[in-house]
């Protein structure tokens, strides 16, 4: 397993931008697919978006497709959330994934499929 420990949440104004960071230790993270899930207050986990483990291909949400940027820097053994133009319906505890499970370029986008979940980031934005 990989241990994973997000960081970048924080309180923005409806507009404005965060960049979280999920840093991962315990293995080597070119051999794993991430994925960024939130969870509201009140409603379950639902993914954001996702990177395989070759970094060819990446998932988004409708919900935050031309807003939300995914990117993994192996070197450092990190994952980033770029997030701008952030809406209050954003709000929610961001949750890092990480799955160790490979299938060509493909991504995975459901809650079993990934193994290693960090403790989550509180982003919080006003309106």
């Amino acid at each position: 397993q990989v241990q994973l420990v997000e960081s970048g949440g924080g309180l923005v104004q409806a507009g404005g931008s965060l960049r979280l960071s999920c840093a991962a230790s315990g293995r080597t993270f070119s051999r794993y697919g991430v994925a960024w899930f939130r969870q509201p207050p009140g409603r379950e986990r639902d993914i954001v978006a996702a990177i395989n483990w070759s970094d060819v291909s990446t998932y988004y949400a409708d919900s935050v497709k031309g807003r939300f940027t995914i990117s993994k820097d192996n070197a450092k053994n990190t994952v980033y959330l770029q997030m701008n133009s952030l809406k209050p319906e954003d709000t929610a505890v961001y949750y890092c994934a990480a799955t160790a499970l490979r299938y060509d370029g493909t991504y995975f986008i459901r809650t079993p499929d990934f193994g290693s979940w960090g403790q989550g980031t509180q982003v919080t934005v006003s309106s």
